[in-house]
């Protein structure tokens, strides 16, 4: 009797750590040793910038596909792309963000423009409109300075303790005596 309980422990031991080796997960097409799943990228890739004019082109026409957009320019640096787009005057400034949306979407479903920087804000758009132009007539580098230099200008503010007093005017006497 005792030899019968003995082999049936040592078969329940022996069948339990069977179970064990297989860690709980069956083995299946899509599973590794280590019980992760792997799946496949279903997302689309972003595709490389070769021809960054050609590219810049094709988003601005992209852009001014859009309803409302009065006009596009965009300026491509590396892998990047910022697009500024002209809207109507008259147009108040939530019907903008829902334009600028729509641009987004419309960039978003090309490869190209999965990642592009969209702005509505004129003075942007006129200073990418600039660098574009520079970089069409061959000096992107002094135009792309020229305007980020313009671009900071406008974002660092003036701080009132930065200024100094200007110096005394003889002709004028001294204002503190």
């Amino acid at each position: 009797m005792r030899i019968a309980v003995f082999v049936i422990l040592l078969l329940a031991v022996l069948s339990g750590c069977n179970q064990a080796a297989k860690n709980g997960v069956s083995s299946s097409p899509g599973s590794n040793p280590n019980g992760q799943i792997q799946v496949k990228q279903t997302a689309p890739q972003k595709k490389q910038i070769t021809d960054p004019q050609a590219v810049a082109r094709h988003l601005e026409q992209l852009a001014d596909s859009v309803p409302q957009v009065e006009g596009a320019n965009c300026v491509v640096f590396g892998n990047t792309a910022v697009v500024g787009i002209n809207v109507p005057p008259d147009v108040d400034r939530a019907h903008v963000g829902t334009i600028k949306y729509s641009v987004a979407e419309a960039l978003r479903k090309d490869p190209y423009g999965a990642d592009a920087i969209v702005t509505a804000d004129m003075d942007l758009a006129q200073r990418i409109k600039n660098v574009r132009d520079q970089t069409m007539n061959g000096k992107p580098i002094s135009g792309f300075a020229q305007e980020l230099g313009a671009i900071i200008g406008r974002i660092v503010p003036q701080m009132p303790r930065d200024t100094s007093n200007p110096p005394p005017n003889p002709k004028l006497g001294d204002p503190n005596l």
